[in-house]
């Protein structure tokens, strides 16, 4: 399972544009800027605990995108299956039996790609 930032960096990526302007601004500084709770409501003019609720919304919001579209999953399986293909672009092939294999076997990835999309 991927950690949370990486998670949220994602998420945020993928649908970010979907949050009113004010969710996108306290969502980016606490989680590509890295500031504090107390360092955004003290900027916004908010409490640190209503940053954290419209952080956790911001979150529930954005991971019920994901779980209605599946984009950022998608993207993650896609990516997977090229670095397959690229694994297998590495090997060495020593026969002409072995470069069939490998063109089989990059087919049968991509096919699975075309399928996911």
């Amino acid at each position: 399972m991927m950690d949370d930032f990486f998670r949220q960096t994602l998420l945020y990526d993928f649908y970010g544009e979907l949050l009113t302007s004010h969710q996108k601004e306290i969502y980016e500084q606490f989680v590509l800027e890295d500031l504090s709770l107390g360092e955004i409501a003290k900027d916004a003019g908010i409490s640190r605990q209503g940053v954290h609720d419209l952080i956790r919304r911001c979150d529930k919001t954005l991971q019920g995108y994901e779980d209605k579209l599946h984009l950022v999953s998608r993207f993650l399986a896609v990516k997977e299956k090229i670095h397959d293909i690229n694994e297998i672009l590495d090997r060495e092939a020593e026969s002409a039996g072995d470069v069939v294999k490998l063109k089989a076997d990059i087919r049968k990835i991509s096919d699975e790609i075309l399928e996911e999309l």
